[in-house]
């Protein structure tokens, strides 16, 4: 029973002491949790960091942009006009040449034997002629004497008239003729680049009027200058068509890396029903050849004159159903505006309608902003 007090007194101090060491470790708690930083990923009072900036305001033209195809100015297919063998190339496969060089030559000697002929049937023929004409000359001398009867005369008439004919007919052949023996020497039609022989030396070739189908020799196509084909939609040709008639417009041409001007030479005279386009046709100078028939390009057709626009990058322009909107930010609070847009400008975007040049537009940071809420703006430039 007397123990009891003893352990009573002892257990005081104790819990005294404890109790301290608790407040001192609470305390010390307490201090570290208010000196500590906010933690990583914490919003700011201001709300969530945007990168704002005013649009960019500069001269542009608006253009119209289409797929076309280049075409030779001048093709022409090397077809024989006389039948025979074939004995001279006088080409390359694939070189250029001017006009009038010589590319085939076709064996000539039944033609100089026709020829030769030709030429002494007229030769006769003329004897013929001039012999009726002597004759007549005669008769008309005896007739004004009354020593021939006139029956006579109009005989020798006639035969003068048929000699005369038969001198035509015969000058006739020796024309014929010698323009066969021309057509043995195949000479190009046009300059530029020729394809390659379809026919080898040896071969017999067949042409002439009386043949359906002359044999093809080859091909040549025209190099400079070269047309560009595009079509144009209707709404497209009737807005350019009130700036002006399209005959001699400038168009930008885009050929790979390469860029070319040209300047349109052709708008055909209706509008495609089936396809609502109409073909345009611009001139292209190709002085090296460098631009190949059949190669498609990009064109660029001035839809406008030059003016001052604003612009902004293409990725600052939000969707809203049928509305394009751009956020921007006034006080801190992202404001949208419906705007109406223009064409694009590389990676930036013209802007119609609906934009001040004072605007502090977000261009960066738009997943972060909401109609009506806080942001922190901070200032960036527009490249």
């Amino acid at each position: 029973m007397d123990s009891s007090p003893s352990r009573l007194k002892l257990s005081l101090p104790v819990l005294l002491l404890g109790g301290l060491a608790l407040l001192g470790v609470a305390a010390g708690i307490a201090s570290f949790s208010s000196s500590s930083p906010t933690p990583a990923g914490a919003q700011p009072a201001g709300g969530p960091p945007v990168t704002v900036a005013q649009p960019l305001t500069r001269s542009v033209i608006d253009w119209n942009d289409y797929t076309g195809q280049f075409a030779a100015q001048d093709y022409v297919e090397v077809r024989a006009r006389v039948s025979g063998y074939l004995t001279e190339v006088h080409f390359t496969d694939g070189q250029m040449v001017n006009k009038g060089d010589l590319l085939f030559v076709i064996d000539p000697r039944p033609y100089e034997i026709a020829l030769a002929s030709a030429r002494a049937k007229l030769d006769q023929a003329s004897g013929t002629k001039e012999f009726a004409r002597r004759q007549l000359a005669r008769a008309s001398e005896l007739n004004r004497k009354e020593f021939v009867a006139e029956s006579t005369l109009d005989q020798r008439t006639e035969e003068s008239r048929g000699a005369g004919a038969g001198a035509q007919a015969a000058m006739a052949a020796v024309r014929d003729a010698e323009l066969n023996l021309q057509f043995t020497r195949i000479t190009a039609p046009i300059s530029g680049r020729i394809s390659a022989k379809q026919v080898s030396v040896g071969n017999l070739v067949t042409g002439g009027p009386n043949v359906a189908s002359p044999t093809l020799l080859t091909s040549i196509v025209s190099q400079d200058p070269i047309q560009m084909g595009f079509d144009m939609p209707e709404s497209d040709f009737l807005a350019l068509s009130k700036r002006g008639p399209l005959v001699g417009a400038v168009v930008q041409l885009t050929v790979g890396e390469e860029k070319r001007d040209g300047r349109i030479d052709f708008v055909d005279n209706q509008i495609d029903r089936g396809t609502g386009t109409i073909r345009v046709r611009a001139l292209v100078d190709n002085p090296e050849g460098r631009i190949p028939a059949g190669a498609f390009a990009r064109v660029r057709l001035a839809a406008s004159d030059t003016y001052q626009a604003l612009l902004i990058p293409d990725s600052a322009v939000a969707t809203d159903q049928s509305r394009k909107l751009v956020m921007t930010v006034k006080d801190g609070t992202v404001t949208p505006k419906v705007v109406r847009l223009g064409p694009k400008d590389g990676t930036l975007r013209v802007i119609k309608d609906g934009l001040a040049p004072d605007d502090e537009v977000i261009i960066n940071g738009l997943m972060r902003a909401r109609p009506g809420a806080k942001v922190t703006a901070q200032p960036g430039k527009i490249q």
